[in-house]
């Protein structure tokens, strides 16, 4: 008996194209489009971009990875909250210099809107310093973290973050310990949302009613 021809499944065709936004405060810019065959299964997923790829300015800014996840999806649009940023690694390596100090400092800061993020803080002075100077030039920028991030919503905190005030902030109160060749925050982490947000988009729909 002939066999019976069975249909193959184009899989591509069952998927749905979803566009990922930035949050509001950067511009809800379209930043990635990823295939999905259940709208749902793109919660919470984080996208990659970085800072030139959104201003399309300062050739430098390849050097800053941004995070955006996913929180919520309306049709075939897909919304984000900023994760997290970084430097490069490369760029990182390539502020090391002989006969100088790095010193590093990480901590929590929650916002005045309530949300919880870690910062990472990277100096390198112009010559070697000692413990006590390294610990003076922590407390400075722990300080300045500290004010704004109490003084400061989420979404403006990150804004200063990522486009360098907050970091030429922390060098100015830095630079008054030792000289210093560079100074800022090399990395971003949000670790907790405010619970009523939290639950807030929990609550979304994925798809419109």
């Amino acid at each position: 008996m002939p066999k019976r021809s069975t249909k193959v499944k184009d899989k591509w065709r069952e998927k749905t194209w979803i566009t990922i936004l930035t949050p509001k405060s950067f511009g809800n810019k379209p930043i990635a489009s990823i295939p999905v065959t259940d709208v749902e299964h793109a919660m919470n997923r984080t996208v990659e971009t970085t800072l030139f790829d959104l201003l399309q300015q300062d050739p430098a800014h390849y050097n800053i990875k941004l995070f955006f996840k996913i929180a919520e999806v309306e049709g075939e649009t897909a919304y984000t909250i900023f994760k997290g940023h970084e430097y490069s690694r490369e760029f990182i390596k390539s502020l090391v210099r002989r006969g100088s100090s790095m010193i590093n400092f990480i901590s929590d800061y929650r916002t005045r809107d309530g949300y919880v993020v870690r910062v990472y803080v990277s100096a390198f002075t112009q010559g070697r310093v000692n413990s006590s100077k390294k610990s003076s030039m922590r407390k400075a920028a722990d300080s300045v973290l500290k004010e704004k991030a109490a003084s400061l919503p989420y979404d403006q905190f990150i804004q200063e973050v990522v486009l360098g005030k907050l970091g030429a902030d922390v060098f100015g109160e830095a630079k008054k310990v030792a000289a210093l060749r560079h100074m800022d925050i090399r990395k971003t982490k949000l670790i907790s949302m405010p619970e009523e947000t939290r639950k807030k988009k929990e609550e979304i729909p994925a798809t419109p009613a």
